[in-house]
This record gives C-alpha cells, structure tokens and sequence, in this order.
C-alpha cells in the first residue's frame, strides 16, 4: 500500500528499488542525524587527497611547469571539479544505503565488483609507489633501493593489519603527510620564493594553454583527468565515508583488525531510508556537510598542492634540457633547491616526497585490498569475514611486491600499458553507472537531478575521450 507523509514523499517501501536477484534487498531504518559537532567527521576527503598526492602532484604536474611554465595549472582545477562531481556521487549512494557504489553496481550484474577489483589490481600490482618513495630514503641516507622498498612493504602491511581500526590508522598517516606538505609550502615561501615567483602565479588565470604540440594530447588529457586521484581510489570513497560513519554507515561494521580486535560481521546488503520529513531533514544536513567536507579537503589540499609544487618546479628546473618524468625528476629539483636554500632543504625536500609516497603507498595497497574484499564478502562470500579477508589481500600484495622488488625485475612493458589503460576505462564505465543506480534505486527527493546529472554527462565524455586516446597511444608504444 501506497502512503504520504505531510510533504507528500512516496512513503512505500523504498527496498523495492533495489534488484535483489544477486544481493538481498537493504533493511529500511531511519537515517541518523548527523553529528552535532561535524568537525570530528572531516577525514574522508583528507584521505583521498593523501593517498592521491603522488605522481601527479609530486612529478607530473611540476614536469609539465618546469617544460612549459605554469600555463596547464589551470586543468588541475578542471580535473579536480569534475572528480568532485564524481565523487560526491558515489558517496550519495553510500550516504542513502551504507553501502559502497560498487554493491550498488553489482546488484545491476552481479560481477560488476569483480571486473572494476581485477582492473584496480592490473593498475597497482607494481608496487611503483614504494619504490619511488625508497628511492627518495636513498637521496637523503643511502642504501639499496631494492631493501629499502622490501622493507617499506612490511611496514605498509603491518600498520593496516594492526591497527585496531584501519581506516583511522590511515587517516592518521594522510594527516602527517597533509601537515608535511603545509609545512614544506611554508619553509619554501621563506626560503626559496621571492617576489618574482610570486609574479608568474597570475598566468595560471591570464595565460591558460593546453600544450599539446610541445608534450603530447594523451599526456595533458591525462594530467586533467586523474588530477587529485582516479582509476578506483576514487570507488573506494565510499568504504571510507562508511569506515567513518557518514549517514547510513553508521549501522556498518568497521573494517579491523584481526589481530588486535574481534571483527564484528556484516551482511550483504545495507540499509534505506523512508523519505519523511525527518529523515530528509537529516539527508539534507548529512548532503551539505559530506559535500564541504570533500570540497575544502579533496579539492582544496589537491589544489593547493598542485599550485605549490609546480610553483616549486618552475622556480627551480624550468628550462632544464633532458628531465625525466618519473622520480628521477625529484632529484634535478631536490640538487637545485640545495643551491638555492642550502643542503639542508634539498634533504628536507626529499624527506616530504618520501612520506609523500609512503602515505601514497599505504593508501593504495589499502584500497585496492578494501575494494576486493568488499566485492568478495558482498557478491561471492557472505559468510567471510571482511576484515580477515581485508588483511589476506593485504599481505597478497605486500609478498607480491616483495618478490618484485626483490627479484630486480624492472617494470614489464605489458604491466605499465595495462595500469595506463585501466583508470580511464574505470572511470568512463562508472561515471554512467553510478547515473543508473542513483536515479534507479534510491528515494526520488534524493536522486541525481540538475546540474549534477550534468558534471556526470561530462565526466563520461572526458574518461571516454581518455581512455580512448591512452589505449591507442599505449598500443602504439606496445607494438611500434
């Protein structure tokens, strides 16, 4: 039977929404009131730009600066916007339910989770963050890249297979890293900038160019997009903002430790809200602070990030022949700086792009696990325990690139086309489903309508656009 509350929401059973033919239908509970004091839920979006602060923020925008100058610094903010949109879409979804995007997609084809587990897993099997960041421990105190990369892989897995809660372990490692990096932007404002630095900050706005003929389109296009994250970090949003408790992730259990702490268990699915007053009430505020929350914090510390460091770049290496887009480059920079500001700089450059890498590292070896072992208890095996799964998976990848490193293998060429190929293709493919199970599944006074339904229309268009251009010029490299 079909009932009304006084605002005329559709009060019949909202479950009904969701396809239950591979994962049951959600329980209804009420949506919790968000938290009277809503700072102590910032987080999610910290983590997300922590663990997505790497390459493109330590190397490939301020390569991109020290080529052409800080013309393309104007795309950093375009990919960032739109990864906005993007993101604060899978949370809806997760903020309504308490569970993630990729169930949602799975109760549209039940191996949607296992395709997008398998494509994360192509992309990060290499364990290149941690290599980059045991190259940069080498610059600043020596020692065998190889051991050092082994050795930073151990800790990797015993922070996330220890801590008693994992997420708020993480957290706590992307927060020293964001501190890191305001210190280093600080100490660099003093040291090294001058008025003249300053000066060329402007032609961001008053010079904007895309540099193709000079760099390549597949490179620009690809610096726009996977600016701040990309590929599945930014899936994953929704494990975080449940781990943290936002909206209907309060009734999940947290991912734990097995070691440390008993895991508490989960069932397949998540659980829907009735559209009353009350509880849109409570969406509305839960809406407003998850999309700040990820705006001052995403975007804002990616921004800012990208600005400095290229800023950093420029000043520094602009105009120099022959740099390397790879960490190699943070080594010209790092020896220049030590001209500039003193021995002590250069060393302390390379000590925040270490942990820089490191946090990366930790981010991502977490999240690639996370999202495998939410599709394996959620579609495959509803009996598992996800945090015990959540750790296998962990320490999967941690004996994986230990015998990498190990072994002296440098990155096979087949290995790097995938993980190039694979963030698109995500993307473009996920952008339009999350349209379908946010417009199909939950309540309609909280569907994706507008402007929204709009950035998603873009965010197609742009992956699709990449993810074309990159197969084809990795194809090319491949077989030229």
């Amino acid at each position: 039977m079909v009932t009304s509350s006084r605002n005329g929401a559709d009060l019949s059973d909202p479950s009904e929404a969701f396809p239950a033919k591979h994962i049951p239908q959600p329980q209804v509970r009420d949506l919790p009131a968000p938290p009277a004091r809503q700072w102590r839920y910032i987080g999610p979006g910290v983590v997300a730009a922590g663990v997505g602060m790497a390459s493109g923020e330590f190397i490939l925008f301020p390569y991109i600066s020290s080529q052409v100058g800080l013309t393309f610094v104007w795309a950093a903010l375009l990919g960032l916007m739109t990864q906005y949109f993007l993101n604060m879409e899978i949370e809806r979804y997760t903020l309504a339910t308490g569970e993630t995007a990729v169930t949602g997609f799975s109760r549209l084809w039940r191996h949607w989770g296992l395709v997008f587990a398998a494509m994360a897993y192509f992309a990060n099997l290499w364990p290149a963050w941690t290599t980059s960041s045991a190259t940069l421990v080498t610059y600043v105190f020596g020692g065998d890249v190889a051991v050092v990369s082994v050795a930073i892989l151990v800790l990797v897995g015993l922070i996330l297979t220890l801590a008693p809660t994992v997420y708020s372990a993480l957290e706590r490692v992307q927060m020293v890293k964001v501190a890191a990096l305001l210190l280093l932007i600080v100490i660099t404002s003093v040291f090294v900038f001058g008025a003249s630095t300053w000066s060329g900050v402007p032609t961001i706005v008053t010079q904007p160019r895309f540099p193709a003929a000079e760099l390549g389109f597949a490179l620009l296009l690809g610096a726009l997009a996977f600016a701040g994250a990309g590929g599945g970090q930014n899936l994953v949003q929704s494990n975080w903002i449940r781990d943290k408790g936002f909206g209907m992730g309060h009734h999940v259990p947290k991912i734990v430790s097995p070691l440390t702490r008993e895991p508490e268990a989960r069932g397949q699915a998540g659980f829907i809200f009735q559209p009353t007053e009350q509880n849109l009430t409570h969406w509305r505020a839960w809406w407003r602070f998850a999309n700040k929350e990820q705006l001052l914090t995403f975007v804002g510390i990616s921004f800012v990030s990208i600005v400095f460091m290229s800023l950093l770049a420029y000043t520094t290496v602009f105009g120099t022949p022959g740099l390397s887009d790879d960490v190699s480059f943070l080594r010209v920079e790092g020896e220049r700086l030590m001209a500039a500001a003193g021995g002590w700089f250069g060393y302390f450059f390379w000590v925040v792009g270490a942990v820089s890498m490191f946090s990366a590292a930790l981010g991502i070896v977490d999240y690639t696990s996370r999202l495998a072992a939410d599709v394996l208890k959620t579609s495959y095996f509803p009996d598992a325990s996800e945090s015990k799964v959540y750790a296998g998976l962990v320490w999967g990848l941690v004996l994986i690139g230990t015998v990498i490193v190990s072994v002296g293998f440098d990155q096979p060429l087949v290995l790097a086309t995938i993980a190039a190929c694979t963030g698109g293709v995500m993307m473009f493919v996920y952008s339009g489903l999350l349209i379908l199970i946010n417009r199909r599944m939950l309540p309609k006074p909280i569907r994706i309508s507008g402007y929204r339904l709009a950035a998603l229309v873009w965010s197609i268009l742009l992956f699709g656009v990449l993810a074309v251009l990159t197969v084809q010029q990795q194809i090319g490299e491949l077989f030229g």
